[in-house]
């Protein structure tokens, strides 16, 4: 319904009515906080709405809530500036990878690996019955492909399909983990891009995720998007935020340390050795003592971001082989000091302050009989890189006797390979850093997390 009205007319308003406004846009008056203001003559009144009924209201509203109608939440101006955020981040990225020689790929998004014995996947089922195809006892629903498929968890095994013919390739793609965490930093929907390219280097590997990232940061601060983001969280906390809002500077200092020299890149067994250190000084103390041999917990994260990193992120490489994927190659030189038994793998994770891991990547064991050999060590594990906003640090239990559905994954040794590596960022988790927004479900616009799926 549209009803046009003069500004000298009188005329009823309310919260979410829908107006195209006509006038004169002009530069704001001094001491104003804008440059420019609309000095309106006419009003037309093109969706009107309940008001009484209308959800998002001039008040106090807490994100859960907003969290559960993210239909209408779009709407703030916070993710309207986030939609535009990702919208430009998406076309840097593609053009950065343009611009140095890879291949943007499309790769699957139902796949038949089914990563045994993890329990964080999900599966597809029709909605009807056909005769046939329906495997109550295995899959508890229709099995239309024959077999269980999956939501994919991650792109790496199908990009390095692509790698053997293109030698550069890159994805920009969803994932899906069906954790139950109901942390600030896990959804089970979320975007990942992920890069698979022929190399022998894991030095080079890490080059090319800091040079995204770096490059990324600085498309994006050629934009107004810094400005519009301190006036966007501002105007989210009157009256829809809990967080607390961070001023301009405190958001460029992150962005600045981004840019900065090279990031610093340490071992995992220096990072032990440190976080061991510190246990034995007393400076700190860790619900989950550091040993070599287990995996780096949230806490062991932020104090090696905060201490190494000193405000910049940090690679950290050379875990541990038996807390790894069986893709994963060795590393060349083992770093254990010397230690039997602690051998390593050739893999990184990059950590940012706060966030933590954002990026998980690794060189491929590209022989075949020593991939074969791996995958059927019985207590070898499987992980298809990406964890819920992240990284190549899940581990969901390797096929034995042979590839079984990963036979194809196989095919890729069996008839040629090429040493080659890559690496897997979690976009949403690097948008919450970026913006400083404290919980993902806050960054992801339709989130998706255990016990929530809303439209």
């Amino acid at each position: 319904m549209r009803s046009s009205k003069k500004l000298t007319d009188h005329i009823s308003l309310s919260h979410g009515v829908s107006v195209a406004l006509q006038g004169l846009w002009r530069p704001a008056p001094p001491g104003k906080t804008q440059s420019h203001e609309l000095q309106a003559r006419e009003v037309t009144i093109i969706g009107t709405t309940d008001s009484e009924r209308y959800p998002i209201q001039k008040k106090f509203q807490t994100a859960e809530f907003l969290r559960s109608i993210p239909h209408l939440r779009l709407r703030l101006p916070l993710q309207a500036l986030l939609a535009r955020m990702r919208s430009e981040s998406e076309f840097l990225l593609a053009q950065h990878f343009r611009d140095r020689g890879f291949l943007r790929v499309q790769p699957p998004i139902v796949t038949s690996s089914d990563c045994e014995g993890a329990g964080e996947v999900f599966s597809l089922a029709t909605t009807s019955r056909i005769p046939g195809q329906y495997d109550e006892k295995a899959h508890g629903g229709p099995t239309f492909f024959r077999k269980p498929k999956f939501l994919t968890v991650s792109s790496q095994l199908h990009l390095e399909a692509y790698m053997q013919e293109h030698s550069k390739v890159w994805a920009f793609s969803p994932t899906f983990r069906a954790e139950r965490s109901d942390t600030s930093r896990h959804v089970s929907e979320f975007w990942m891009v992920e890069v698979e390219m022929r190399t022998p280097s894991l030095e080079e590997i890490m080059d090319v995720a800091e040079d995204m990232i770096k490059s990324l940061v600085q498309g994006l601060r050629q934009s107004p998007f810094l400005d519009e983001l301190v006036v966007a969280k501002r105007l989210k906390e009157k009256p829809h935020a809990e967080e607390s809002v961070e001023d301009k500077e405190s958001i460029l200092s992150r962005w600045n340390m981004l840019e900065e020299k090279s990031w610093p890149r340490i071992t995992y067994t220096q990072a032990m050795q440190l976080l061991q250190a510190t246990v034995s000084s007393g400076e700190s103390k860790f619900v989950y003592y550091p040993s070599w041999g287990a995996g780096l917990q949230l806490e062991h994260e932020r104090y090696i971001a905060s201490k190494v990193g000193l405000g910049q992120p940090v690679f950290v490489t050379d875990y541990p082989q038996t807390i790894k994927p069986f893709y994963m190659l060795p590393s060349v030189t083992d770093h254990d000091d010397g230690a039997a038994g602690r051998r390593t793998a050739a893999c990184f994770d990059l950590l940012l302050p706060e966030v933590c891991e954002v990026v998980g990547g690794s060189l491929r064991e590209h022989r075949l009989e020593e991939l074969e050999l791996s995958m059927q060590t019985p207590d070898s594990e499987l992980t298809l890189s990406g964890s819920s906003g992240g990284a190549e640090n899940e581990k969901p239990a390797a096929p034995v006797n042979g590839g079984g559905d990963l036979d194809w994954y196989v095919d890729l040794r069996r008839f040629g390979s090429v040493p080659h590596g890559g690496f897997g960022l979690g976009f949403d988790r690097l948008l919450c850093y970026l913006t400083g927004i404290r919980n993902i479900k806050d960054v992801v616009p339709w989130p998706r997390f255990h016990g929530r799926c809303d439209c």
